[in-house]
């Protein structure tokens, strides 16, 4: 396919500098345009080695304001990256609403540089593929306009550019061995990016092939395609939403009402002294465990919802009491700040990823999206019926990069909460835990309920499984969950050592 473009196409100086002042004005008219309307743009700039990325970066953010655009270079991934999933150096950089963020090379990395150079396995290919599409829909389905650029020059031009290139003190060093191998080998590496255009060009997020011998010719295609792009969104969006009505309730919605919760026994009770004894041998054990996790770099999520006085804070605390400080942390999930608010709602849990060897526990989770935003109104339908996927992806992302995920629904009945409660408002050192909004979520348990039930069915995985917890004794509820997560940590360890049966 690459092969195939013809690398001639010129133009003439003077319809170069009448294009560029013409689409200029065009796209400086139409950041305005995006910021006003809250839109976030990704512009990702791929192609092959000296084809012209950086130059072709800066012709393009001369018609931008600088105050609206970030620009990122994506080389090799830093030693704290290396320690997370590859998306996760992506997915933290994502655009707020109305900014544009530009990537000299992005997460393709993985499947061709990487992938050229042996840090991408070949059996890992297509799980890294489906990665990416997954990420790529759910910024689509956000509302990010997503422009793929790739320049292409072929192996004559790429030799004469690399020439020139090592001749000069000043630019030597823009040439590396690594990228003297894939010119060594440049049909190997056309291929792997022809298997990555042909593997990733979605209508939602195609791709744009730029022929870049000619700079000029480069630069006023992509800045023309860029605008273009851009206007057709705009475009687009202000006539979806003219011609938008009140938003109804999709047909064919299932019911939940009894589901997986009206079948919990929560009579389970322990006994204070087989809780002691028990609580003790597995903070133990798990003291243990987070030694040999942290050596052999496993990364461990676990997340905890519940009903309010569920038990969450207690559980928690059992669990890290005897867990090295400096290797886990705990991300309470409050509403929504300004900031989080202008990216997409999974970026602010993104950004509290593990690296490889810690454990990362969070009170509440990216689930608020299909619990409390659902039933309050915070989202759309659309949204968090959507949100199903898109959580299930995000977690199979985290899988993949060789994490232990566990997700713990800590479950109890309408009385308990309600005698919790009780206790909490008389009590002045608890008073802090009750609040009137508490109170008036038990109004709508039922609908909260219903929600759950739909939740657990739909987003319990094998790489990601719910896991309820008799919660009406708490003893039992603490003990279960230290258990669960000794249970999956052993399991995993024997896997990493290949001692798994």
């Amino acid at each position: 396919m690459l092969e195939k473009i013809d690398l001639s196409k010129r133009v003439a100086k003077d319809t170069y500098k009448k294009g560029m002042e013409e689409a200029g004005e065009k796209l400086g008219l139409l950041q305005r345009e995006l910021k006003a309307a809250g839109i976030p743009v990704i512009l990702v700039f791929e192609g092959m080695g000296a084809a012209g990325k950086g130059v072709q970066i800066n012709r393009l953010i001369q018609a931008l304001d600088p105050r609206g655009f970030d620009v990122y270079a994506c080389n090799r991934p830093t030693e704290d990256e290396q320690m997370r999933p590859f998306l996760w150096r992506y997915w933290t950089k994502t655009p707020a609403k109305g900014r544009i963020a530009i990537f000299d090379r992005s997460w393709y990395r993985s499947v061709q540089v990487d992938r050229f150079d042996g840090l991408t396995p070949e059996s890992s290919l297509a799980d890294a593929y489906q990665d990416i599409l997954s990420f790529e829909k759910q910024l689509n389905d956000d509302g990010t306009v997503i422009i793929k650029l790739f320049l292409y020059i072929d192996k004559k031009e790429q030799d004469k550019r690399f020439k020139k290139l090592t001749g000069s003190r000043e630019n030597s060093w823009r040439v590396t061995p690594e990228d003297l191998k894939r010119n060594e080998e440049f049909d190997r590496y056309l291929q792997m990016n022809e298997e990555m255009l042909e593997n990733t060009d979605t209508d939602y997020a195609p791709w744009t092939l730029i022929e870049a011998v000619d700079r000029d010719y480069a630069a006023l295609k992509i800045l023309t395609t860029v605008a273009d792009r851009l206007e057709y969104e705009l475009n687009r969006r202000n006539e979806t939403e003219a011609g938008a009505q009140k938003q109804t309730e999709l047909p064919g919605r299932q019911r939940f009402k009894n589901g997986v919760l009206s079948g919990i026994d929560l009579s389970k009770k322990l006994e204070k002294d087989d809780y002691k004894k028990q609580l003790k041998k597995l903070q133990k054990r798990l003291e243990e465990l987070h030694s040999e996790i942290y050596l052999l770099r496993i990364p461990v999520v676990i997340g905890f919802e519940g009903w309010d006085a569920g038990g969450k804070g207690g559980a928690i605390k059992r669990l890290t009491s005897h867990l090295d400080p400096r290797g886990y942390r705990v991300n309470p999930t409050a509403a929504p700040n300004d900031i989080e608010k202008v990216h997409h709602y999974l970026w602010r849990f993104w950004n509290d990823v593990p690296k490889a060897g810690h454990i990362a526990i969070f009170d509440r989770t990216w689930y608020g999206r299909v619990m409390v935003e659902r039933i309050e109104g915070f989202c759309t339908e659309a949204e968090w019926r959507r949100a199903y996927q898109e959580i299930n992806e995000m977690e199979s992302h985290m899988a993949n990069a060789g994490a232990v995920i566990l997700k713990f629904w800590l479950h109890i009945d309408k009385d308990e909460q309600e005698r919790r409660f009780t206790e909490r408002q008389n009590n002045p050192a608890k008073q802090w835990k009750i609040t009137d909004e508490d109170w008036r979520n038990r109004e709508k348990w039922d609908e909260y309920e219903e929600a759950v039930n739909e939740m657990l069915v739909r987003t319990s995985t094998t790489y990601a499984p719910w896991i309820v917890v008799e919660g009406n004794d708490k003893y039992y509820a603490r003990v279960k969950v230290l258990k669960t997560v000794v249970e999956a940590l052993e399991q995993k360890i024997k896997e990493v050592n290949g001692t798994a049966e």
